[in-house]
């Protein structure tokens, strides 16, 4: 069995520690702030035995130096860390990582960086997908193309819909503006935003979030909807995505 101890860090990162409750392994979902990680891994009583990177941005790599040299932790990540940051393993899509005996699937969902992978518990039911996918939004196209980034949240979409969505990042009542703009007439949407706008104006998280609450409400994962299709324009989904992404980047 495993448990997600989730954390905020830096400025509106989430942190995930996943701890296998028969291995007692514990792995890092990326290393945004080491000190932050370590300190909740020992109140925890967990110690971290490895570090499982999406991609090598500094606010998801950054910490792996530290973390593996106060606790001897193995690094996995795409091949795009190496040379950034420290990694043992270099992993792609198809693979799997083992916490324990408890397996996780590796899916490329590149489109943020070139490398990006996404990290799917099919037995608990969770994805840790990075930047890759937020809730209401999708991490902005900094090394890939429309069609690249679409087929990656095409993947994402084909996850069973009761899946827990870990988004790494708190950026969801900004999304939820862009998504209104985008999809005005949602009843799920409009439903949707008025809840996030009530849990951030208590502090609370809107991470992590459902598929199958994305599949309804999210713009960037309907880029294949007739309606968005219509109103951003297109003739293929990748295409009304690009327009979506490129909307949302100058709003």
């Amino acid at each position: 069995m495993i448990h997600v101890h989730q954390f905020p860090c830096l400025s509106d990162n989430y942190g995930y520690l996943v701890h296998d409750t028969v291995s007692h392994e514990t792995v890092a979902i990326d290393t945004p702030d080491a000190k932050a990680y370590l300190f909740e891994a020992e109140q925890k009583g967990w110690r971290i035995t490895q570090i499982w990177n999406t991609h090598w941005h500094p606010d998801h790599a950054g910490g792996n130096e530290t973390i593996k040299a106060a606790t001897g932790c193995t690094i996995s990540g795409p091949a795009e860390v190496r040379g950034k940051f420290p990694i043992d393993r270099v992993v792609a899509h198809g693979e799997t990582l083992m916490l324990g005996a408890v397996e996780a699937a590796v899916i490329d969902v590149s489109g943020h960086t070139n490398g990006h992978i996404a990290f799917h518990f099919a037995s608990a039911g969770i994805a840790f997908v990075g930047d890759s996918v937020f809730a209401l939004g999708c991490g902005r196209m900094f090394e890939g193309e429309p069609r690249q980034f679409w087929e990656s949240l095409s993947r994402i979409k084909a996850l069973p819909p009761e899946t827990l969505l870990y988004c790494a990042h708190e950026y969801t009542a900004s999304n939820a503006r862009f998504a209104l703009h985008a999809d005005p007439d949602n009843a799920a949407l409009a439903a949707y935003a008025e809840e996030i706008a009530a849990k951030r104006a208590a502090n609370q998280w809107t991470v992590p979030t459902t598929l199958e609450r994305e599949l309804a409400t999210n713009p960037f994962l309907r880029a294949d909807d007739p309606v968005l299709m219509a109103k951003w324009g297109g003739t293929a989904p990748h295409e009304t995505f690009a327009a979506l992404r490129a909307a949302k980047d100058a709003f």
